[in-house]
């Protein structure tokens, strides 16, 4: 029986779920069915373009964005799905701030869904720092179905481990 470490966190119900997919060696061809393309935003550049036009969206009034990029050192397990992080610093006798957002390159070939997901989760933190009811009520003001999307990136991380590539 595959360990779900991805999954952990959810329903026993929902785990057995997913474990008869595996079982079923099925769970590549429900995840194909739901996403059936992956994204085609795979610079760095079209990434940041991306989560500035999700800002500019639903965050107008926030801190603006130095740096969005994909990064090939965050681990999936350790770091989740991505980071984001914070710089101040005195400048000129002047207190300047960055906000950057960092998404593992594993979803540089996943779905557009999963990274919105991602770049939502991220987004929302530039607001609420803790995981919090407030922060995942913003989550679903930008993406309705956050909720399902964190489940099926799961699903989909849980493919990678034990299959490898979905997508071509």
């Amino acid at each position: 029986m595959p360990e779900l470490t991805y999954l952990q966190g959810y329903p026993e119900h929902l785990q057995a779920q997913v474990r008869q997919l595996i079982d079923q060696n099925r769970l590549g061809s429900v995840l194909l069915s739901r996403y059936p393309e992956p994204h085609e935003l795979t610079t760095d550049k079209s990434l940041y373009q991306y989560t500035l036009d999700l800002k500019n969206q639903y965050l107008r009034s926030s801190s603006p964005l130095s740096k969005v990029a994909y990064d090939n050192k965050i681990h999936v397990m350790r770091h989740a799905l991505g980071l984001h992080t914070a710089i101040s610093r005195i400048q000129g006798g002047k207190l300047k701030a960055k906000a950057e957002i960092r998404v593992a390159t594993v979803f540089k070939s996943a779905p557009e869904a999963f990274l919105r997901m991602i770049v939502v989760h991220e987004l929302a933190h530039i607001k609420e720092k803790e995981h919090n009811k407030a922060f995942y009520s913003l989550c679903c003001h930008m993406t309705p179905d956050y909720h399902q999307l964190e489940f099926d990136t799961r699903m989909y991380l849980t493919h990678l481990d034990l299959f490898g590539k979905l997508y071509r």
